[in-house]
């Protein structure tokens, strides 16, 4: 498997696991972006979490993945998602 196939990987395992937060807790958790690391198949990945937008119909965030190795790491796997606010349209 390629080291971007990886990335992948975890940046859809990392969505899943944020994606399933409702609004309210990724506004908590995300006042501040987060930077963590993760394990997959014995190796270290870095995550990084942000807050992109929040308004009063959606929150939107962005995930970023890589394994810290330049300079491949320039460009990370990257994703966003929005979550909507329960009863707004």
């Amino acid at each position: 498997m390629s080291r971007r196939q990886q990335w992948r990987r975890v940046l859809d395992a990392e969505t899943s696991r944020w994606s399933g937060k409702s609004c309210e807790e990724l506004l908590a958790a995300l006042r501040q972006p987060q930077t963590y690391e993760v394990e997959y198949e014995s190796k270290a990945f870095q995550v990084e979490v942000q807050l992109l937008e929040n308004t009063e119909r959606y929150v939107h965030v962005g995930l970023a993945v890589d394994d810290g190795v330049l300079p491949a790491a320039i460009v990370p796997a990257a994703t966003s998602f929005i979550c909507r606010n329960p009863g707004q349209q």
